[in-house]
């Protein structure tokens, strides 16, 4: 929808990266989507190498699925919407990387997945992912709430969930706990039958690791594990509390985007499960908006 704002021959990228993975989408306007490509975790927060690594694997796959050539990077201009970089440190650090595009613009993850989420218009997101959080967009005025990062919140999120599973695993294991399948289901992912096993394994391991494991206390919830459904009920809870708190600022939109997502909503409080709409686009379309729009601004300030 911002498209007919910029030159038609202007090629943008968008870029989203998260704790698990950075996808990224080539854009021209006269053609729409020409290329996508995926790469590897992108949390600045675990690791600026590997957060830079893999928004060039993501950027060089896009282009090569766009048949373009390689050297069509610095053509580009790129909209970053990266986990972490809401943190004053970070944000500078990513902008003091010598890029490769022909322009770089950056932002959360968070403002990216919005703009996306409602196509360039007001609205709340609340992401479910690896982490979790809600950011708002209304009237010029954007807020976030949560998003603090694993382990300190993102309770409700993937990471979390997977860490809740450890932790009444192991408590299981010492006889200090709840039985729960968990145990047994946790067990058999790192193949080991004791709680040093699985503490072995887990030890200074990354969100994504945590977050792999939360489909195993869906599956335990559906078949009547209480341990794992009171962890969907407490995690559940919070993402409601966290919709009420972002619906307090009007958002005309809700929407819910992450792997949680979907598994979530039928836990949710009743009220904010109907007010969810599904995205109309992909977060990595909104930093492509995101990317449109700040030309667009640059190209006003200099004519002004």
């Amino acid at each position: 929808m911002m498209a007919k704002s910029v030159s038609e021959d202007q090629l943008f990228i968008g870029i989203d990266g998260g704790g698990t993975k950075c996808r990224a989408t080539i854009y021209s306007v006269k053609q729409g989507v020409l290329g996508t490509g995926l790469g590897g975790p992108a949390n600045p927060l675990h690791g600026l190498e590997r957060t830079l690594e893999s928004i060039m694997v993501s950027t060089q796959l896009a282009l090569r699925d766009a048949g373009l050539p390689l050297e069509t990077v610095h053509q580009l201009y790129a909209g970053l919407g990266l986990a972490g970089v809401n943190l004053p440190s970070l944000y500078d650090k990513i902008m003091e990387w010598d890029h490769p595009f022909k322009q770089m613009f950056l932002t959360t993850d968070l403002h990216t997945a919005c703009i996306g989420a409602h196509e360039g218009s007001d609205g709340a997101v609340i992401i479910t992912g690896t982490g979790s959080c809600g950011f708002s967009c209304v009237a010029g005025h954007t807020t976030n709430y949560g998003g603090h990062g694993f382990a300190l919140g993102d309770k409700g999120s993937g990471a979390w969930m997977g860490l809740e599973a450890i932790k009444n695993a192991l408590l299981d294991l010492d006889g200090l706990g709840e039985k729960t399948e968990l145990t047994d289901v946790i067990c058999q992912h790192f193949s080991v039958d004791n709680a040093m096993g699985i503490v072995e394994q887990m030890s200074g391991q990354p969100s994504s690791s945590f977050a792999k494991l939360a489909r195993y206390v869906f599956e335990a919830a559906k078949n009547n594990d209480q341990v794992a459904i009171e962890i969907v009920k407490e995690g559940a809870n919070y993402v409601s509390k966290l919709a009420h708190r972002l619906l307090e600022n009007n958002p005309p939109r809700l929407s819910m985007i992450g792997g949680l997502a979907e598994p979530l909503n039928c836990w949710l409080d009743e009220d904010i499960a109907k007010r969810v709409e599904a995205p109309i686009q992909p977060p990595e379309m909104g930093a492509v908006y995101f990317a449109q729009q700040s030309v667009l601004e640059q190209n006003q300030e200099v004519s002004l």
